[in-house]
């Protein structure tokens, strides 16, 4: 949730003002895929979408390269690591640990891996090498 707020509302405003307000009205992605008639009548503009998306990622990765940690992992005392050396990942793995977001959150299993796991690993961990440690 904190980083909702922190990240993802200023990407939403910088998406209203550059886009318009009505943009933040439009159909979903999801809406498009399920035929919903939302989608018809008030469809997604790609750009947007896509500069949001390309907007989170940069944030995401740049601030797990950097420190290991969003605002909400660093309210939390966890950070993201290469798996193996266990110090910061490269940026090419934390690209892919957040693709790998997506095909948890699509698959919904991805998530609760980690739960049956003893290293607690989700699959966006496991596909992209990383993990997820404390730290105080």
């Amino acid at each position: 949730m904190t980083d909702i707020f922190m990240i993802g509302l200023p990407i939403t405003l910088l998406a209203m003002l550059l886009f318009g307000y009505d943009q933040m009205h439009t159909a979903s992605g999801l809406d498009v895929i399920v035929n919903d008639p939302k989608a018809h009548t008030n469809p997604p503009n790609p750009i947007a979408s896509i500069m949001q998306i390309s907007l989170f990622l940069i944030t995401y990765v740049w601030l797990w390269h950097k420190s290991g940690q969003t605002p909400g992992k660093k309210l939390a005392h966890i950070r993201v690591v290469d798996a193996k050396t266990l110090e910061n990942a490269p940026y090419w793995k934390l690209t892919l640990r957040f693709i790998g977001y997506f095909i948890s959150l699509i698959t919904l299993v991805g998530f609760f891996i980690g739960l049956f796991r003893k290293d607690k690993r989700a699959l966006h961990d496991l596909l992209s090498g990383t993990a997820v440690i404390r730290v105080f």
